[in-house]
């Protein structure tokens, strides 16, 4: 077999699928492989460089492969697509794959260790119990609203008044005693959100990125945690600006003829971690009225020529760009006053 120089490999459950090219691009290995050959068969291999989309799965197979000296490139799945030249098949997914991780000035995805993938799954999870508390919320306001029953707005402000509104016998008893199960519902939610919280601080605390994060305002244990388990120590972005692109965070451009036109946010990228950042700038606008915070000048002034939805997202961008300067260099920044 021909040295080789490249390999991009199409994952899937069972079936994976393999193609190889040498230094001048002429393809030398096409295999199908079954799940439990692929580590067996790259141990065999001289050290090479190795793409896989970026998918479910592809962090783990990364870091196995890693282990057998192989140079693993995660690659999104968005950037593979114009690289496929013919019909989608696995095949020639994995051709495409083989294709793009060769191209100069190509972005690749941070291979996650298995620290950063759990506290990351403890993000999900929480997620998912926060969407669940909002549904069942809704839907015991919208049972209520039916019998003429309406409660004020805000999850905090409805589980106050929700059990003096039961006690008032305005609802049938069938009702009452349905809406004080789902209350135990809620109740028990309450709980799992409560504990992943503590989970995740703890988390934080002991990580030494995140502690230097959660010295910037607006940035807390669940954002600063989030920021390093997604991006790791932020090397794979060449600057600030490219992180804040990564997330979504800057103008939308079309531009030609020498004309600069500057939309919307692009809104690309990881929306969780985008969702973070624009809550805590929130927080900073807050402090900013009460003439608190480090930003508090700038916010000001950009909030007498720009809406407050507009500053937020200009100061969250800011937020994501000043976690990037502290994850890639060990500065020590001073909590403001």
């Amino acid at each position: 077999m021909k040295k080789i120089a490249r390999v991009g490999i199409d994952i899937a459950k069972q079936v994976f699928l393999i193609h190889g090219v040498d230094v001048v691009g002429a393809t030398v290995l096409k295999k199908k492989l079954r799940r439990k050959e692929v580590l067996s068969f790259f141990a065999q291999l001289p050290a090479t460089e190795i793409g896989i989309e970026a998918c479910g799965g592809s962090h783990y197979w990364a870091r196995e492969l890693g282990k057998l000296s192989h140079t693993v490139r995660l690659i999104s799945p968005h950037f593979v697509t114009p690289y496929r030249r013919k019909g989608k098949n696995d095949a020639n997914d994995a051709e495409a794959i083989c294709e793009a991780i060769s191209r100069p000035g190509m972005n690749f995805v941070a291979v996650k260790s298995e620290g950063q993938q759990s506290i990351l799954m403890a993000h999900r999870v929480r997620e998912q119990l926060v969407s669940d508390r909002t549904s069942l919320i809704n839907q015991m306001r919208g049972h209520m609203m039916e019998f003429g029953v309406v409660l004020p707005m805000g999850r905090r402000r409805f589980q106050k008044t929700i059990t003096d509104a039961l006690a008032e016998d305005l609802l049938p008893k069938l009702v009452v005693t349905m809406l004080h199960e789902m209350l135990v519902r809620l109740s028990r939610l309450d709980d799992e959100i409560s504990n992943l919280d503590t989970r995740i601080e703890s988390w934080a605390r002991q990580d030494e990125i995140a502690c230097r994060l959660m010295k910037l305002d607006g940035i807390g244990p669940l954002s600063a945690s989030a920021l390093v388990a997604t991006a790791g120590n932020g090397s794979v972005f060449k600057n600030g600006r490219q992180f804040s692109a990564w997330l979504g965070l800057v103008p939308r451009q079309y531009s030609s003829g020498g004309r600069n036109k500057l939309g919307a946010i692009t809104k690309k990228g990881d929306r969780y971690l985008r969702k973070l950042l624009v809550q805590g700038a929130r927080t900073v606008l807050l402090m900013a009225s009460r003439e608190k915070g480090s930003h508090c000048k700038w916010i000001q002034s950009l909030r007498e020529r720009r809406p407050d939805n507009v500053v937020a997202v200009a100061m969250a961008s800011k937020q994501a760009r000043m976690a990037w300067a502290v994850m890639t260099n060990s500065h020590q920044i001073e909590p403001a006053m």
